[in-house]
């Protein structure tokens, strides 16, 4: 029986860490779906559409299509759960940084298997990754400083765009 997955996330831009995260999920399920999820906590810096097409560019760009089918897909509303039923996944992945990402989404995780039975799988930072934060990214990028060590040169370039036009 195929296992797929659902790695869900805001993607608010895409960053190596999530590149990471996305790698090690394929050596694991033979079919990952990343979506983008509405979060209305957050207001996005890139469309949900231009999030999908910065995804879809940094995994061409780590060559990360190799190990297992990648779908990258939005949900800009309804529960999670939902969509994993209706793609036949049976679990979701998520990444976390430090005990503060665990604490956030420790009762989501039970609430989601309580919920459509979906259990979660918790795929820790790489060292190397965890002090990034998409927040951070933006913030950096904003201030005019680089941003080419946290994410892939699509988001890179996508968010020095952005930066001088929100100058404007």
């Amino acid at each position: 029986m195929p296992s797929i997955a659902v790695y869900p996330g805001s993607f608010d831009p895409i960053t190596l860490g999530h590149l990471d995260i996305i790698a090690r999920a394929t050596k694991v399920v033979d079919e990952l779906h990343v979506v983008v999820v509405h979060n209305p906590g957050k207001t996005p810096r890139f469309s949900s559409a231009e999030r999908v097409e910065l995804i879809r560019a940094s995994l061409a760009e780590h060559g990360i299509h190799s190990n297992a089918k990648v779908i990258v897909d939005t949900l800009d509303s309804g529960l999670l759960v939902n969509y994993c039923r209706m793609v036949g996944a049976s679990v979701l992945v998520k990444g976390f940084r430090s005990n503060v990402d665990l604490d956030y989404e420790l009762p989501m995780a039970q609430v989601n298997r309580d919920l459509a039975g979906v259990e979660t799988i918790f795929i820790p930072a790489d060292p190397q990754h965890g002090h990034v934060s998409s927040s951070l990214v933006k913030q950096v990028a904003d201030l005019e400083g680089s941003v080419t060590k946290y994410v892939p040169q699509a988001v890179a370039r996508a968010l020095a765009t952005s930066a001088v036009n929100r100058k404007k």
